[in-house]
């Protein structure tokens, strides 16, 4: 009976902290500002500049379709904003957390027949919630961008994408939790975001790919486990325009540059990560950050009694 009314209490206030967010539409559109204004730079400015990029791996003498070329760049551009934005999003999205701190509200829950862990585990799913609704926005608007320049996105590939989304808003999630659980100014909560914003996106090769750094910055960033949730990503956006590319008659060794040259591929020491690789360094760190996240509540828990 007690894990009943127990549970009751959890779901209440994942449905308040999910609320409270969706409740501010500005807070909201504010969300999903910075991947539209990147998707709408990438149309208006850096389109050519992706494409001359794809073009560079093609044998001399070698036409292919204009759709083909301009859906591969939108595919990998949508790839980067999805896995950066699970990062940065999940990062703003904590404000409810942070407010709760600032106005006095969390107080109320701790001397409330509540336990902390259920107060802490809950904010946690609230942000889970948010950040994925958001990145699925992201994600339809890219699709609707694609539907016009180039879909060559299989419905498997398709299906992949919401699971890389699943797991890389995971990581995010659990990684601004552990972060976020410091902090309790809105400056504090700025500062960290403005921080994330700003590097995460370079450090995990979303913005820049990792061939184009010295070996030993590369094989330092791969050891990031953000890095593999981009290259999840990378593979399932563009697998169905390297098989095109294939059917086109482009040579193998060809589709294996491009792949190599925008990180579909990656490699760690020499060594290429396979895609279930990926799956399992990006999933190994949510486990290792959700123990974190428990710990540190437990901790505070203990603090308070």
């Amino acid at each position: 009976m007690n894990k009943l009314i127990e549970s009751k209490k959890f779901a209440a206030l994942v449905k308040r902290n999910t609320k409270y967010y969706f409740k501010d539409k500005f807070m909201f559109l504010m969300s999903l500002l910075t991947p539209l204004i990147l998707l709408v730079l990438f149309v208006t400015f850096l389109r050519n500049v992706y494409i001359d990029s794809f073009k560079q791996s093609f044998p001399e003498g070698f036409a292919v379709d204009n759709r083909l070329i301009n859906g591969v760049a939108g595919a990998w551009l949508l790839s980067s904003l999805l896995s950066v934005s699970s990062v940065t999003v999940a990062f703003c999205s904590n404000i409810v957390m942070i407010n709760d701190k600032i106005e006095g509200n969390i107080h109320d829950f701790q001397v409330s027949p509540v336990k902390g862990a259920t107060i802490s585990i809950a904010y946690f799913l609230s942000n889970f919630i948010v950040t994925f609704i958001v990145l699925t926005a992201i994600m339809l608007i890219g699709h609707i961008y694609l539907a016009a320049v180039g879909w060559y996105i299989t419905a498997a590939d398709a299906l992949m994408i919401i699971v890389d989304i699943f797991c890389c808003t995971l990581f995010g999630t659990l990684l601004a939790g552990v972060v976020e659980s410091f902090i309790s100014t809105q400056g504090g909560l700025s500062a960290v975001s403005t921080l994330v914003s700003s590097m995460y996106g370079f450090i995990s090769g979303a913005y820049m790919p990792l061939s184009q750094f010295s070996e030993g910055l590369r094989n330092t960033l791969c050891l990031l486990p953000g890095t593999y949730g981009v290259g999840m990503m990378r593979n399932h956006y563009m697998n169905g325009y390297m098989q095109a590319f294939s059917n086109a008659g482009l040579p193998d060794g060809a589709i294996i540059s491009m792949r190599n040259s925008f990180d579909a591929n990656l490699y760690l020491f020499g060594k290429q990560i396979p895609l279930v690789g990926m799956y399992g360094i990006l999933l190994g760190a949510c486990v290792i950050l959700f123990a974190a996240y428990i710990t540190i509540v437990i901790i505070k828990n203990k603090k308070k009694y």
